[in-house]
């Protein structure tokens, strides 16, 4: 529906354009909200630097790789280093709070609203901040979930206490081979219920929040809706950028915001219903709520 060379980028005062969004936002009658992993930077979860090196310094120096999500595609040599590395990783990226409460403040401001969230994160915040699971729908896996690696069947399992009895019991960089998950049905060894083959399981809980957020669509997307899409990059785009373009070019009474550093962008057709604000997100909201106050 929409050519590349259609692309516009943000323009406007900023201080202006955050005003348009805390308009269209009061003005709005339902709002969903479309969360890329820009949000979870935000916040604070950052997979790169200071934080990288606080919890992974030891894997870098062995393996030679610089960031977490590097790591996560290493090919480690046994299965009990795979674990040590990745128990850390979803441990800091799912059991711990965000440094920012950037998804607290975001919830302040839908709140009051009609609203539903989807999300390519897998990070579990939206949950932490008190996102009423019923408008929520995470389309590519949490961090909590284990799955059959086959898998054997489409079910997931809740990984907390495993995943913290790795963290305690890991030593030089492994953890011990008694810890190793296994599916409980075929043996098999387990993996992270992460969409990054045909082998995603969709579980029951994903198809029931993959209908709500069709329902909520379905119900209000002929309404004054609010499309807000939060750090959503260009890795997945089919899922919320050009779903949210093209529901904003079919219904003329949708407005269509986007927050995002360096990659806030609309299609010209719908430039004139569209909010670009090309910053950082916390601050972003941050401003509105403090304009609320006053």
């Amino acid at each position: 529906m929409f050519s590349r060379m259609s692309i516009t980028r943000s323009t406007g005062n900023y201080s202006d354009n955050i005003g348009r969004l805390r308009e269209a936002l009061d003005k709005a009658d339902a709002v969903v909200v479309g969360a890329g992993a820009g949000l979870s930077a935000s916040a604070g979860f950052t997979y790169t630097g200071e934080r990288f090196e606080r919890y992974f310094s030891d894997f870098a120096a062995k393996y030679g790789f610089c960031d977490m999500y590097s790591g996560g595609f290493y090919p480690f040599p046994s299965p009990e280093e795979f674990w040590a590395y990745w128990s850390r990783y979803i441990f800091i990226n799912r059991y711990m709070d965000a440094p920012k409460p950037v998804y607290d403040d975001l919830l302040a401001l839908v709140r009051d609203k009609d609203y539903f969230v989807i999300t390519t994160n897998v990070d579990h915040c939206f949950q932490k901040a008190g996102v009423d699971k019923d408008r929520l729908f995470y389309t590519q896996g949490d961090y909590g979930l284990f799955q059959c690696s086959e898998p054997c069947r489409q079910e997931t399992f809740d990984n907390e206490r495993t995943i913290r009895q790795m963290m305690k019991q890991q030593k030089d960089m492994r953890i011990p081979p008694e810890l190793l998950p296994v599916c409980p049905h075929c043996g098999r060894p387990m993996t992270m219920n992460l969409r990054s083959d045909d082998k995603f399981v969709e579980d029951e809980g994903w198809h029931r929040a993959a209908e709500r957020y069709e329902s909520f669509l379905q119900m209000r997307g002929n309404g004054r809706i609010l499309f807000l899409e939060l750090g959503v990059g260009y890795n997945t785009p089919v899922i919320i950028k050009y779903p949210f373009w093209r529901m904003t070019a079919q219904n003329p009474q949708a407005m269509y915001a986007c927050i995002n550093y360096g990659e806030s962008v609309c299609p010209r057709e719908i430039a004139e219903r569209s909010i670009l604000i090309d910053g950082d997100i916390g601050e972003a909201i941050g401003t509105i709520l403090s304009q609320e106050d006053t």
